[in-house]
């Protein structure tokens, strides 16, 4: 386990592809409320993200360490039923020195509904003259 925190930000503005009321409660919002109540492992952070334009393929959330940490993007979550899921994931992000989780460990949802990596902000340059 590493020493920085993970956050796992949640867009609480994310509909699902639904119809809201402007004064309905958003999923993206019930997502984060069902964290919230939730026992997080050690070391992980949760934080509100107030959209990440992933709007009609459900919800979406990020994970992100330190500076030498990739950052992921997940969406096709669902409120109700992928919380373990997110609590899974981001243990096992958490517990990686480069935010890369090996492919046979992620969660299977991880594998298969990445919406982005984002590299680190102390990555490597590639040589691109190769």
């Amino acid at each position: 386990m590493t020493d920085q925190t993970t956050e796992l930000l949640v867009c609480i503005k994310c509909k699902r592809g639904t119809e809201v009321a402007e004064d309905g409660e958003r999923p993206g919002q019930a997502l984060l409320d069902a964290l919230s109540i939730r026992d997080l492992p050690a070391g992980i952070r949760l934080t509100p993200a107030e959209c990440l334009q992933n709007c009609d393929h459900g919800c979406s959330v990020a994970l992100r360490g330190g500076p030498e940490k990739w950052t992921y993007v997940y969406g096709n979550l669902h409120e109700a039923s992928h919380l373990d899921t997110l609590v899974e994931g981001a243990a096992l992000y958490h517990d990686t020195a480069d935010g890369l989780i090996p492919w046979r460990t992620r969660p299977e949802h991880f594998k298969r509904n990445c919406i982005a990596r984002i590299p680190p902000l102390r990555a490597p340059v590639p040589n691109l003259k190769g």
